[in-house]
């Protein structure tokens, strides 16, 4: 049984641009409960795809870097696979990095939010919530999982006033359902604590690691959204009056 002061970690960027407002660290947890159609990171999905890490010695390594991530308005992102797989550790990280004066984000599906103590919550400035589908039946295409659990963590942060920043993958003639998007963000508007939407075209850069694991990858056709697409998707959010990028 891991203690909170050990995790798997897959790898670390030292300079990411994606994960929240300014550069990130980001740290890359081993260890996913789902299995998302176009998963990016594939080689994340079990504990033994990191390397047995302690906490204190990843802080180590961010502490490094703490002017430049300071002066760029930045901080630290734990991403996946899954973070909430290993919570405990990321409390700890996270508690290290507030000690540094770091700013902290947590990137998750929020499937097991459910598991997630108040301590961490207490440590994280940022959540980065990907919400896969809002219509029960394609998320779990997407992700052979249920939707409702991520939704009941994002009432939980909102209830909390947890600023989030909401993540939307549109992979064509799968999550580009225009009336499914319209009442995900009649949801997003009611929340109240949602920063910022981000709507992400489907991309294929990950298709190269399922083939190395020799895992089926059953998107190989798909093609990106069109343009249009997504620019009438940015409108129905900004008709809510969520920022969207």
């Amino acid at each position: 049984m891991l203690k909170s002061y050990e995790g798997y970690v897959h790898s670390v960027e030292t300079a990411g641009t994606v994960d929240g407002p300014g550069m990130r660290f980001v740290a890359f947890l081993a260890g996913c409960p789902m299995r998302c159609l176009y998963c990016h990171n594939p080689d994340t999905r079990h504990l033994k795809h990191g390397k047995l890490t302690q906490a204190a010695d990843l802080i180590a390594e961010i502490a490094q870097y703490k002017d430049f991530l300071q002066k760029t308005g930045g901080g630290v992102t734990i991403t996946g696979g899954e973070p909430l797989f290993q919570h405990a550790f990321v409390t700890e990280v996270f508690k290290g990095c507030k000690e540094l004066g770091l700013h902290t984000a947590l990137d998750t599906s929020g499937y097991i939010g459910k598991i997630v103590k108040q301590a961490l919550l207490d440590v994280t400035d940022l959540v980065l919530l990907d919400i896969k589908s809002f219509d029960p039946d394609t998320y779990a295409k997407v992700t052979g999982r249920k939707l409702e659990p991520t939704l009941d963590f994002a009432r939980l942060l909102a209830a909390q006033r947890k600023p989030m920043w909401v993540r939307c993958v549109i992979v064509p003639n799968l999550t580009d359902d225009l009336d499914v998007l319209s009442r995900l963000a009649d949801f997003l508007a009611a929340l109240g604590n949602v920063e910022k939407v981000e709507v992400l075209p489907f991309h294929k850069m990950g298709e190269v690691k399922w083939q190395q694991l020799g895992l089926p990858y059953t998107l190989s056709e798909t093609q990106p959204p069109s343009p249009d697409l997504i620019r009438a998707i940015h409108a129905l959010f900004k008709k809510r009056g969520l920022s969207v990028l």
